[in-house]
């Protein structure tokens, strides 16, 4: 297995040289300047692998995560033959650098929620956490959305309603700042109408509908991938559940076999993320690796503690409910059988994901879920985990 380490670029509070020093040599980052739906340029590829080249400890660029979906993709509107001719082009420019592995998601609007970015932990440090109860109370009463009472139990209502009467202006501002933490890079963010706004054109749209233009966007996009040597791979909705009215259409397996069975071809694949798929109630991501291991391009490698409502906190990665050596296991067995065959791309780039804030990364302000130290005792931990399942 590879290990890599995300990085969000130049304006990243983490430099190279510091990614250095945790061993991992893989860097997984995208040009996130770039507006979504334009082309990423091949000369501006080539500044930014020579720039993780010119790193010390053997940096390499292996994994681009995200070449974005534009969203008039994910609603089948707009100039869709530009945006595919678009993504195509951006694809090829990769190709003819050497940047072979191409994360993205089709999540609508947000990239990924929670309610809270600093839950604290019992030893120190913080944690993110999506409680059901605080993503109920913005719905309901700041959102204000129509049909929301329908998707929250009668409890879970009486518990936001509870904790609306007592957040205060400040607790009603912090939760509105944490969701919007999951608006992708390149948007602005909102205040409570714009997120109305925002969420409009998606008004009435089905899970069916989401399914179609992801139909589309792989029929349009695999074939370029597989003439290219690019393996795409899809990361699973976060929280893999609705929310907002959104549909979320890569939250279980029967979603992953559906999308991989849409264009049936090594360049139609997944980025496991057992954080994203271990949230929802029925994922045995375990049994989704070994289901669908040879068509796994990317792994993300975190672990989250669920609670009876729905809410779930992100847990140390060898700590919650995914039993993380078991996962990593079958990996290995499926690098092995990629070896056996023959396959070029017999070694999975990973990623410890997401850590919490431990030490010195209190108040360095790095991304959301990607401090130095706390990814870095992921990394260890999981280093360890490796070499004991390689030595027994």
């Amino acid at each position: 297995m590879i290990e890599s380490w995300r990085w969000f670029g130049p304006l990243d509070r983490i430099a190279l040289t510091e990614i250095a020093q945790t061993g991992a040599r893989g860097i997984v980052t995208a040009l996130h300047e770039i507006p979504y739906g334009e082309v990423w340029p091949r000369e501006a590829i080539a500044a930014r692998r020579a720039q993780i080249a010119a790193a010390p400890g053997g940096l390499h660029w292996a994994v681009v995560e995200s070449l974005p979906v534009h969203e008039d993709i994910k609603r089948g509107a707009g100039d869709l033959a530009r945006l595919f001719a678009n993504y195509r082009q951006s694809l090829a420019n990769l190709a003819a650098e050497g940047v072979r592995i191409v994360c993205y998601n089709f999540m609508p609007v947000l990239d990924w929620t929670r309610t809270r970015l600093d839950a604290p932990l019992p030893g120190g440090g913080s944690a993110l956490r999506f409680s059901a109860v605080e993503m109920a109370a913005f719905e309901l009463f700041m959102l204000e959305r129509e049909g929301a009472a329908e998707d929250y139990p009668p409890a879970l209502r009486e518990a936001a309603k509870a904790w609306i009467d007592t957040a205060g202006a400040e607790g009603r501002t912090r939760l509105l700042d944490t969701i919007m933490a999951g608006l992708p890079g390149a948007f602005a963010r909102y205040d409570v109408a714009g997120l109305r706004e925002a969420l409009r054109p998606w008004q009435g749209f089905t899970a069916d509908d989401l399914r179609a233009t992801l139909v589309r966007f792989l029929a349009e996009i695999v074939p370029a991938a597989e003439d290219l040597g690019i393996r795409l791979c899809i990361h699973p909705d976060d929280p893999p559940r609705p929310l907002m009215g959104l549909p979320r259409i890569v939250s279980t397996a029967d979603d992953i076999a559906f999308l991989l069975a849409a264009a049936d071809s090594p360049a139609n694949g997944l980025t496991l993320c057992s954080g994203s798929l271990g949230a929802h109630p029925d994922n045995d991501v375990v049994a989704i690796a070994r289901r669908f291991g040879p068509r796994i391009h990317f792994a993300h490698l975190r672990n989250v503690k669920k609670e009876a409502d729905g809410s779930f906190q992100e847990a140390a990665h060898l700590e919650g409910d995914t039993d993380m050596a078991a996962l990593v296991s079958v990996l290995l067995e499926e690098e092995k059988r990629r070896a056996e065959a023959g396959r070029a791309d017999r070694e999975i780039p990973f990623r410890p994901d997401h850590g919490h804030e431990l030490l010195s990364d209190i108040g360095r302000g790095t991304h959301p879920g990607y401090p130095l130290i706390g990814r870095l005792r992921g990394l260890a931990e999981l280093r360890g985990v490796i070499a004991g399942l390689r030595a027994a």
